[in-house]
């Protein structure tokens, strides 16, 4: 018997009783839906992290005060108190920039904290950064309305800002809403709104990356918070591959400036730490969560295969006297084991196809309600192979036990 001849009556078997395929089937619909669901949840996840992260800036590498250990001595004996230590300075910015021109190509001090925001009657809570002009090429930001504001203004300390969309929408109920122009109250102090910010939506950690005003340096250190120290530097590489020259040079200009004394890094007052690293203790949670979610679906899949074995092992019973009239007619072992085998194959295999349909169909429902995914053919390919490899493995047995029954037997089974 041909290949095209026991497909034919695979399919006459099959037919005979839709609903206990249908139900066969289902088990391996959704094991391959929720692979391919799964993979596209993780991959969506893993782009959104990277481009959060690359949204803060090219090559950036940050800078941000470390507490370490004070030893106080007293009278010959050692008390050690922990105690946060900032000194990270406007000029260690500075001098940093014009120290490594080769390496860095910019530099951006920051301070930061929550403020409280008046406009048109309106008082919200939004985060204020306090900055240089560097920040716009630094962490790739930029006034789509309006402009920046300059390093003449920030030296002079000017009471000038750039707003986020967020504000605008907070304060004004439009986050289209054209402030530039506009006076607005930080912490009771009137600024002048020189510029828009372009959106930048959610952070890689989720924060509301427009949620926030940015004030120069100089003022927001006097005035706005009454700072003295930064609370961090965002330093841009002046390339990928130069990142970690320019962070081996960072660590030890900061130490010999802050004369720092060794073991290194554990008495270091700060720490350095790039995109690359950021970025790959991202995606090494993401890629955990994956796997995890990907274990769930292969679950789903082996008891979707169990469930053919299932039902074929009871074809198997149902049909043994028809076995035994086809093997009294001649059918050999092979031609009943193929039968057998190509029933669950096309189980498993239309079992896979539809699952991969509604795979595909609910991540496109899940980006409608706000996820972010991103389908991948190799996961396609690889769910509609194992579905078919699922019923093959699972549906040997039950057709080497069709296979193995002697044609009396066969005939006299009740």
């Amino acid at each position: 018997m041909n290949f095209v001849e026991s497909a034919r009556l695979a399919f006459l078997g099959l037919s005979s009783n839709k609903l206990r395929t249908s139900l066969t089937m289902l088990g391996i619909i959704i094991g391959v839906a929720v692979v391919i669901l799964v993979v596209a949840i993780g991959q969506g996840a893993s782009k959104s992290v990277q481009d959060s992260i690359n949204s803060l800036g090219t090559n950036l590498i940050t800078v941000r005060p470390n507490p370490r250990q004070i030893r106080l001595t007293a009278a010959g004996r050692t008390s050690t108190s922990a105690a946060p230590v900032n000194t990270l300075t406007a000029q260690d910015a500075k001098l940093l920039a014009k120290t490594f021109p080769q390496t860095i190509a910019a530099v951006a001090p920051q301070v930061r904290g929550n403020v409280q925001i008046r406009f048109n009657g309106k008082n919200v809570s939004t985060t204020c950064y306090g900055t240089t002009a560097a920040y716009q090429s630094v962490n790739d930001a930029s006034a789509y309305i309006g402009r920046w504001f300059t390093d003449y203004e920030d030296q002079g300390n000017a009471k000038v800002c750039v707003v986020g969309t967020s504000v605008a929408q907070n304060v004004a109920g439009d986050s289209t809403a054209d402030l530039v122009g506009q006076q607005i109250e930080i912490n009771g102090d009137n600024y002048k709104v020189i510029g828009m910010m372009t959106p930048k939506g959610a952070g890689a950690f989720g924060q509301d990356q427009d949620d926030v005003v940015i004030v120069p340096l100089s003022d927001g250190m006097q005035r706005v918070f009454g700072k003295t120290v930064l609370d961090n530097l965002s330093v841009s590489a002046v390339s990928t591959s130069l990142m970690p020259l320019a962070q081996a040079e960072i660590t030890s200009f900061l130490r010999t400036r802050h004369h720092l004394q060794p073991p290194f890094p554990a008495d270091d007052d700060f720490q350095v730490n790039n995109q690359t690293e950021l970025l790959a203790r991202s995606e090494s949670i993401t890629n955990t969560m994956s796997v995890m979610l990907i274990a769930v679906a292969i679950i789903c899949l082996v008891v979707g295969g169990i469930g053919i074995m299932n039902i074929m092992l009871v074809s198997v019973t149902e049909r043994t006297r028809e076995i035994g009239i086809r093997k009294a007619i001649g059918a050999t072992p092979h031609d009943i084991q193929s039968q057998f085998l190509i029933e669950s194959a096309i189980m498993s295999l239309f079992g896979g196809v539809i699952g991969i349909f509604v795979g595909v169909g609910g991540s496109y429902l899940m980006g409608k309600l706000g996820w972010n995914t991103v389908v991948s053919m190799e996961a396609i390919v690889v769910a509609i192979v194992v579905s078919a490899g699922v019923g093959i493995f699972f549906g040997l047995y039950p057709a080497s036990k069709a296979a193995a029954l002697h044609p009396i037997d066969a005939l006299r089974f009740e």
